[in-house]
């Protein structure tokens, strides 16, 4: 009977190390993983700030300005000036149809017989 204990407990101790073992493995190759993530989100943010720089190398003001006044016959742009904005209460916005999901039918016919029926 003791014998049996023993190779009984020495299986399990086998089967944890090879539980343990392939834990171990997966772990190392989640780690892996996450240090790629990294790496590409690292890579991600730079090329974001290469197009930022850009962004803001093609929007100069004196860069429009001169862009402007070389295509003034073709486009016809002029300096905005105040009276060309509005104001919001001048903004016609669209009117948004009241949608009912779950309607409710409400009615005095029965209101007598249900009141008895709550209040006897």
């Amino acid at each position: 009977m003791r014998t049996m204990l023993y190779v009984t407990t020495f299986l399990g101790l086998i089967g944890l190390a090879f539980w343990a073992y392939r834990e171990n493995y997966q772990t190392q190759a989640a780690l892996d993983h996450v240090a790629d993530l990294h790496g590409d989100i690292a890579d991600a943010r730079a090329r974001l700030a290469i197009l930022k720089a850009e962004w803001a190398y093609l929007n100069r003001p004196d860069r429009l300005r001169e862009l402007s006044e070389i295509n003034f016959e073709r486009l016809g742009l002029l300096p905005m000036r105040p009276e060309q904005f509005g104001k919001v209460d001048q903004v016609s916005f669209p009117h948004v149809p009241l949608v009912v999901t779950d309607a409710i039918e409400v009615t005095s016919a029965n209101a007598a017989a249900d009141d008895e029926e709550l209040w006897p």
